[in-house]
């Protein structure tokens, strides 16, 4: 089952596994206080030994010497 990010109104974000059939469908409030809660994109990031260990973070992306974006100076997303 699958891991998704809910966030509510005042900005408190959860994670939760759920279905994928239910993935979309508003999250009721798990602490009970009658927030609801609509599924946001999760941001993560995932790193490896061997290669590059240089990453640089910019408006929430992490480059790295495995970026494709074209931005890391000296990686392979640098030129």
């Amino acid at each position: 089952m699958p891991m998704y990010e809910y966030e509510a109104a005042d900005g408190t974000r959860v994670e939760v596994l759920r279905p994928i059939a239910d993935a979309d469908k508003p999250l009721p409030d798990p602490d009970g206080k009658g927030r609801t809660f609509k599924r946001v994109m999760s941001v993560f990031s995932s790193g490896g030994s061997g290669g590059s260990s240089s990453t640089k973070s910019t408006g929430g992306h992490v480059h790295s010497g495995s970026c494709g974006c074209g931005r890391f100076p000296g990686g392979s997303c640098g030129g």
